[in-house]
């Protein structure tokens, strides 16, 4: 039994919803389109800014390679962070982040003409890593809103399964939702190259609105 199938018998935890995983992985790419066009940098793909320390690193260009220090170091105080929240309002954890996650966007927004390195790399690496965090299933299963590698790799073996023979509606409806958070985040990260490219002063508007959207259903599903 997978566990997309093992989730179906108890109620879905609110912040394991398909539509919130979707939301979140559209925020996920948006922002990660955002800080690299803006800072250079990922603001989600900490893989590609270790890679790139240590290329530039290397080839001896110190102060290149130390552009990616402060999205690391934002990135392990975000899970640090989101770790304590976990262990301090237990079930109320996603909503708080949520919540952290918009205020600090639009901290980042107000300060980014004057501090646009220091807001756009520690800000949004800090938000990412909570998200990543707390966010951690959908319907169960293990997923991630800020990166698509492990979420392309079950979307390809759910169908792989469900075309070998097994369990085919459960095995096509978890392919389908790694697929459509892949494509969320993939159409967040195109909007996002967009808007910034368009309309830099204003462009994290989109995401926090997505968040935003994101917690209301949250609240909702709580006190249905």
């Amino acid at each position: 039994m997978s566990s997309l199938d093992a989730a179906r018998s108890p109620p879905i935890r609110r912040e394991e919803m398909v539509h919130i995983a979707l939301l979140l992985a559209f925020a996920g790419g948006y922002l990660d389109a955002y800080t690299w066009i803006i800072h250079g940098v990922m603001a989600n793909a900490q893989t590609a800014n270790l890679v790139l320390l240590w290329v530039q690193g290397t080839a001896g260009r110190w102060q290149e390679a130390l552009h990616f220090v402060p999205p690391l170091a934002a990135f392990t105080l975000g899970v640090v962070v989101a770790s304590w929240l976990r262990h301090t309002v237990g079930g109320r954890a996603g909503e708080m982040t949520i919540l952290v996650e918009i205020v600090l966007l639009v901290t980042v927004a107000i300060l980014h003409n004057r501090l646009p390195d220091l807001a756009g790399t520690i800000g949004i690496s800090f938000v990412a890593a909570m998200q990543t965090a707390v966010f951690t299933k959908v319907e169960g299963a293990t997923y991630s809103s800020v990166m698509i590698t492990g979420n392309l790799r079950q979307a390809i073996e759910g169908l792989f399964a469900a075309a070998a023979g097994g369990s085919q509606p459960q095995m096509l409806r978890r392919s389908g939702i790694f697929a459509s958070v892949c494509v969320a985040f993939g159409v967040g990260a195109a909007i996002g190259a967009f808007a910034t490219k368009g309309m830099p002063n204003v462009a994290l508007g989109l995401p926090v609105v997505a968040l935003l959207v994101a917690l209301l259903l949250c609240e909702a599903r709580s006190e249905a």
